[in-house]
């Protein structure tokens, strides 16, 4: 049997021989499980509860210095019902909607998504998932808007995109967390090996997934560093991930700047060579979030804690190296991504061949963070402005507070007992340029080849 078969499938063991539930390998795991979710409620309830009592920080943190934190919530247990709270809290936290439509793109960069339903994430958190493999962001896009899909898989300018109105209807939406960070590259066509410098592409046709993707703004960024103008020395045609290894092979574009396992798969199919990897253009830079529609947490505010949890829990579980492994195999087959072992081995272990002749090692080719940094958004936003995009003035920092939800998603985390970052904003650094978030505007205006 499997470590991954479904356990609500009455043709697997697990459903017969699993746990009471029904929803673990074995009795212990579903206790252990059970015994994880009491204490998270429980530390929930006594952050709350001290909070209540000590609203000013270092009046509390010197309060826990001063006598530990046991002895303080002895005390304080002696004075309030703390297991009456406790019980109220679990109670109440029952998600209010259990069965969830959530969309994703077949990529590497979905793999928290994916991986929380086959090995178990989902239903840790009581929530019954169904996984909605899908064509195309556009298709993602009009299921999120028609609320086919409860959440789903999206680009992380996607969110900003929708929620300004750009390319279609307008539709809040807010970005959870952040899914992936790098884990993308630039593949051109075995035929191009002598045109390794870009300032030789003029006149290339290139695939990108979307118009509202980081793929598009990283390609035109390091199309204008090199002296090319994106929207007139070469042509961008926008196409679903799957279909760029096709194109490429019947030259219909002459590489691309793509979601993984496609770069990998371009390289197995003797058709291209990697190029550039994304994170050596901005390491750490986000790919895709998890996204709801704006509301969704206040309609369902336990539901939404319950997803966070489940797809944070599977984001750092990603992250670790010693994972990847398993994940391969759960993410592997037909009805998610469709890949052989081998090229998803390359991807997530980051020892691959480039196409080139070379056998690389480059461990965090790509990675999981969960944190959505609102000086990302930002920078997202600069770029759709340089672009023309964006059309008249913005505010940058009022629409990435809105739409990237890195307060909501730091304290949650902290509920988990993952580590986040202490603020919101960071200077990032793309192509040797620092980017500082406080100065949008002046970045924004400082390109030579730009459409605004």
């Amino acid at each position: 049997m499997s470590g991954f078969d479904n356990p609500f499938d009455p043709d697997t063991k697990l459903h017969r021989a699993g746990c009471s539930c029904g929803r673990h390998h074995s009795q212990a795991d579903h206790d252990a499980d059970m015994q994880n979710s009491d204490a998270r409620v429980s530390r929930v309830v006594e952050s709350a509860v001290m909070r209540g009592l000590f609203p000013d920080d270092q009046v509390r943190r010197g309060f826990l210095r001063a006598v530990g934190a046991g002895t303080a919530m002895a005390a304080i247990s002696a004075l309030f019902p703390m297991g009456a709270a406790k019980a109220l809290a679990a109670e109440s936290g029952k998600p209010e909607k259990t069965d969830l439509k959530i969309g994703f793109i077949p990529i590497t960069c979905a793999t928290p998504i994916i991986m929380a339903g086959p090995m178990g994430f989902y239903a840790r958190e009581g929530l019954n998932v169904t996984l909605q493999k899908t064509a195309g962001w556009a298709v993602i896009r009009d299921k999120v808007q028609n609320k086919e899909y409860d959440a789903s898989h999206m680009l992380s300018p996607m969110p900003l995109a929708m929620s300004l109105g750009l390319g279609s209807a307008r539709q809040a939406v807010d970005v959870a967390s952040i899914q992936n960070i790098n884990g993308q590259a630039i593949t051109l066509h075995l035929k191009h090996k002598d045109k390794l410098d870009p300032k030789s592409w003029k006149g290339m046709k290139f695939g990108l997934p979307f118009d509202y993707s980081i793929h598009n703004l990283l390609l035109r960024y390091y199309l204008a560093e090199a002296g090319l103008d994106p929207d007139r020395d070469v042509e961008l045609r926008m196409m679903p991930p799957p279909d760029m290894v096709a194109n490429l092979r019947a030259g219909n574009i002459d590489g691309f700047l793509g979601p993984e396992p496609f770069n990998q798969r371009a390289v197995y199919e003797e058709v291209g060579f990697i190029h550039t990897l994304s994170r050596d253009l901005w390491d750490g830079h986000p790919c895709c979030a998890f996204g709801v529609q704006e509301g969704f947490y206040k309609q369902y505010p336990n539901t939404f804690a319950a997803l966070f949890r489940a797809i944070a829990s599977a984001t750092d579980y990603a992250h670790k190296p010693e994972n990847r492994k398993a994940i391969i195999e759960a993410i592997a087959p037909a009805n998610y991504l469709n890949q052989p072992i081998p090229v998803l081995e390359q991807v997530m272990t980051g020892r691959f061949a480039d196409g080139l002749g070379k056998v690389r090692n480059v461990p965090d080719r790509v990675d999981f963070d969960p944190f959505p940094w609102q000086s990302m958004a930002v920078w997202i936003l600069t770029q759709l402005k340089r672009w023309g995009y964006i059309k008249g003035e913005i505010n940058y920092k009022t629409v990435a507070e809105e739409v990237f939800r890195a307060t909501d998603a730091r304290k949650r985390m902290a509920e988990l007992g993952l580590k986040a970052p202490k603020d919101n904003y960071m200077k990032h650094t793309i192509m040797g340029k620092v980017f500082d978030p406080a100065k949008a505007d002046e970045y924004a205006n400082s390109f030579a080849i730009k459409r605004a």
